[in-house]
C-alpha cells in the first residue's frame, strides 16, 4: 500500500528499531516498492513473484519471508491500519457517537475522492479492479473486527465480550464494501451508517 497519511491525527509514532529490525524492515518496503510498481504498470495478473523479486533485488525465499502470498505484496501496511482506525474510535471529538467516528473514517480511508490524493486512488483502482485483491482488502478490514470491537466496548462501558459491540465493529467494517458498487459510495456509505447509528443509539438512549 502507498505511504499516504490519511489522518494525521491518527498517526501513531513507530518504537525505536535496531539495526536488524531496521534492515528488515527497508527490505520489506523495497519488495511492496517495487510489486505496488509494477502492478500499477502492467496490472496484477500480468506480474509475476520473480519479476518482483529481481525488481526489489532480493530471492524469491527473501520475498516469501516477508510476503507469505502474493495478495499480500499490496497490503504491507495493515498494522498501520488497524492503528488508524483503532485511534479513530478513542480519539473521536467529545459528544461524536462511535458509529459516527466509524464512518468519517470509512469515507476518509475506504473511497476515492476527487481531490485525494493521486497515488491513493491509483492504488484503491488497482485493489477495485482486481478481484483476487478486492476479496483479500476485505477479508484483510475484516480481521480487524476484535481489536476494533474490544475498542468499541471500551469506549462505551459495556463488557469485553458485549455481541452488540463486535456486531458493529463487523458491519462498520463490512459497509463500505456493500457500498462500493453504488452510482454514489459516499451517500451508500453514509445511509449504511445511519442504520448502525440508529441501532447503536437504542443501545444507548
Amino acid at each position: 500500500m502507498p505511504d499516504i497519511t490519511t489522518d494525521p491525527a491518527a498517526t501513531v509514532p513507530p518504537a525505536p528499531q535496531g539495526r536488524r529490525e531496521r534492515k528488515k524492515a527497508a527490505t520489506r518496503k523495497a519488495i511492496a516498492d517495487a510489486a505496488l510498481r509494477l502492478f500499477l504498470e502492467r496490472g496484477y495478473d500480468d506480474v509475476g513473484i520473480r519479476e518482483i523479486a529481481d525488481a526489489a533485488d532480493v530471492s524469491t525465499t527473501t520475498l516469501f519471508k516477508h510476503f507469505p502470498v502474493k495478495e499480500a505484496l499490496v497490503f504491507d501496511e495493515e498494522d498501520d491500519v488497524e492503528a488508524a482506525l483503532l485511534t479513530a474510535v478513542r480519539e473521536r471529538p467529545e459528544g461524536q457517537s462511535v458509529p459516527a467516528a466509524l464512518c468519517e473514517h470509512a469515507l476518509r480511508s475506504r473511497l476515492l475522492t476527487a481531490d485525494g490524493d493521486p497515488r491513493f486512488a491509483a492504488f484503491l483502482r488497482l485493489v477495485n479492479d482486481t478481484p483476487a485483491l478486492r476479496d483479500y482488502h476485505q477479508r484483510m478490514w475484516l480481521r480487524h473486527t476484535a481489536a476494533l470491537a474490544r475498542v468499541i466496548a471500551e469506549e462505551s462501558g459495556f463488557p469485553a465480550d458485549d455481541p452488540a459491540c463486535t456486531a458493529l465493529a463487523h458491519f462498520a467494517l463490512e459497509a463500505p464494501r456493500v457500498a462500493q458498487d453504488h452510482d454514489d459510495p459516499r451517500r451508500a456509505v453514509t445511509r449504511a451508517f445511519a442504520l448502525l447509528e440508529a441501532g447503536w443509539s437504542a443501545l444507548n438512549p
